[in-house]
């Protein structure tokens, strides 16, 4: 029987120039400056991302039942080059969302890669296809096609929430979520904690970092 796949409107494909400057900021800098929690707890890079590589991409939401990905292949024909497929298959590990054929397709055409508050399989073929994959787990088990299933609308990925065009960062630390709204705004606070972050590694190898602040945070009271 033919399912329902509900398709929103995409939205506008952010300026190259500000991808390019979050691909310059790990995940744990965009986190930090936005309120410490937009970090996608438990989905983590399982192939396809080096440890000096950051990942920004605009997102192609896709809403699906736990185990299920009919909806996903559509996904795929959906997606525009450059764009990441970010699935909320709600975290549930017992089935496979995609494997190496998906992905495969999904690197020919030109997608950015593949996230998955979900499992994945064929992890060895993966991590030669190069592409990034970001997900809650592994198993070996298949998906059904049952749909049905929604693109390009909210979904939540580690319980953050993300809507279609929100940007994508991820590296080796994991996923942060920017949405669209307030990346320039968000890339601008990372880049002045990258710059503040890099001044205080200067102060550790000079021996003048301070540490004066934690007395004043701490008490310290000793047990004899």
């Amino acid at each position: 029987m033919t399912q329902i796949c509900r398709l929103h409107p995409a939205t506008d494909l952010p300026e190259p120039d500000l991808l390019d400057r979050f691909t310059k900021l790990a995940s744990s800098l965009v986190s930090d400056v936005f309120d410490r929690w937009s970090g996608a707890t438990g989905v983590m890079p399982l192939a396809g991302v080096a440890d000096d590589q950051v990942i920004a991409a605009p997102a192609v939401t896709v809403r699906t039942r736990p185990g299920d990905n009919l909806v996903v292949h559509q996904a795929l024909e959906e997606a525009r080059p450059g764009e990441m497929i970010v699935i909320d298959g709600r975290g549930h590990l017992d089935r496979a969302l995609l494997g190496a054929l998906m992905v495969t397709y999904a690197k020919r055409r030109d997608l950015a890669g593949i996230v998955v508050d979900g499992a994945v399989r064929d992890i060895a073929d993966l991590r030669q296809i190069g592409l990034p994959v970001f997900a809650a787990g592994v198993t070996h088990l298949g998906p059904y096609k049952n749909g049905p299933g929604e693109l390009r609308c909210r979904v939540s990925i580690g319980g953050v929430p993300c809507d279609d065009g929100d940007i994508i960062v991820g590296d080796v630390d994991g996923v942060a979520v920017v949405p669209r709204a307030r990346a320039a705004e968000i890339v601008e606070l990372a880049e002045a904690k990258a710059a503040a972050e890099q001044a205080e590694f200067e102060a550790i190898d000079d021996d003048r970092w301070d540490r004066t602040w934690l007395a004043e945070a701490l008490r310290v009271e000793e047990v004899h």
